[in-house]
């Protein structure tokens, strides 16, 4: 499961961020996840497994007449439209 969040950064470390992205090949994203790894902790193997038991089962095909891709569409119209662009 991931989570998106906005954060504001100053222009120095934005600047950080972009020139250890040039320098990595790394996008900025993984380069802030690593960072939180770094600074607090990362979730151990028990944690992950944990955390993917307690989501199983979450999408009830049979409470939902849509599956996945559907309802991505419905509540982000047009985006399969911009991926499969951004994919060409």
């Amino acid at each position: 499961m991931s989570h998106r969040t906005q954060i504001t950064l100053t222009d120095e470390q934005y600047a950080l961020l972009r020139a250890r992205s040039e320098k990595t090949g790394l996008g900025l994203a993984e380069l802030v996840r690593r960072a939180v790894d770094s600074s607090y902790g990362a979730m151990g193997r028990e944690e992950r497994l944990a955390a993917i038991e307690a989501g199983f089962g979450a999408w009830d095909d049979e409470a939902h007449d849509e599956d996945g891709a559907a309802y991505v569409e419905r509540i982000r119209p047009g985006m399969a439209k911009r991926l499969a662009a951004a994919n060409r």
